[in-house]
């Protein structure tokens, strides 16, 4: 199994260790990565101009294709803008030959061949919950976990194609197979807040604060995440304010962890 590893612009600037931990389980569940030179996935674009962000996309997109590579990101603000992007230019005649036109500067071209796959999903659905469930050596039992799927896991239903939107499961069987005690918690499908932090900072660590509560209410000992802005937003809520705080764990670094990984492997030395 080979893909195109796609960071973003989260990961590698702010959250490392997400890379590191991600490099670290795919390589020993023998998943191939390889890096091409990609740019931002054209999020940040979006809403001002249709025609940057998905020529932004789209060149990510025409650079795997290229390569003959499937992208995998462990961003799933990254999955969701790539498969947005492949989505309007499959729609919109127009847009697509002015990307077209944009990408043979560079020599590039996209067809649409290429396919875009969160970690999470490559983990349950290309690798197996067998083979995971076989690899792990060290079950981290004594943990209780909250599963943070975060909004563009799931939503827009019809692009993300993660899980069922409204009841989806992939994640908390995800962190079973580790051993951990996945929890029922109210608020796991809220939003972070993370969104609001530039337009409204108060109500953004708001809605951050509640989903806390909510799991430390279920008997989590942590909040696993599998997107960086998520965890970023716990950890920059949480930091140095008074009152109940709850431990962040990517899930790469959970599962590495069941794995046999150490902690050094899985960059929890870094911020995390």
């Amino acid at each position: 199994m080979k893909y195109a590893l796609f960071l973003g612009c989260k990961i590698p600037t702010q959250l490392p260790a997400y890379e590191t931990s991600t490099r670290a389980v795919m390589a020993h569940l023998g998943v191939e990565l390889v890096d091409l030179e990609f740019n931002c996935c054209g999020y940040p674009a979006r809403d001002v101009s249709r025609d940057a962000f998905v020529v932004s996309a789209g060149r990510n997109l025409a650079l795997a294709e290229r390569a003959g590579l499937d992208v995998l990101t462990p961003c799933t603000c990254c999955q969701g803008t790539l498969r947005h992007a492949i989505r309007f230019l499959n729609e919109d005649e127009e847009l697509r030959a002015r990307v077209t036109l944009a990408l043979a500067d560079e020599g590039l071209v996209w067809s649409g061949t290429t396919r875009v796959e969160h970690v999470l999903p490559v983990l349950a659905q290309g690798i197996g919950s067998d083979t995971l469930a076989a690899a792990v050596r060290v079950p981290q039992a004594q943990l209780r976990v909250a599963a943070q799927y975060g909004c563009h896991a799931l939503r827009p239903g019809d692009v993300a194609r993660f899980d069922n939107p409204l009841a989806p499961t992939v994640f908390e069987d995800l962190i079973s197979l580790t051993g951990a005690q996945p929890v029922e918690w109210s608020r796991r499908l809220d939003c972070c807040g993370e969104p609001l932090h530039e337009a409204n900072h108060a109500l953004g660590a708001r809605m951050t604060r509640v989903k806390v509560a909510s799991a430390l209410e279920s008997g989590a000992e942590a909040l696993c995440t599998a997107c960086p802005h998520c965890h970023l937003q716990f950890d920059a809520v949480q930091s140095g304010t008074p009152g109940a705080a709850i431990r962040t764990l990517l899930f790469t670094q959970l599962l590495g962890l069941a794995l046999g990984l150490s902690g050094e492997e899985l960059g929890m030395g870094d911020a995390n």
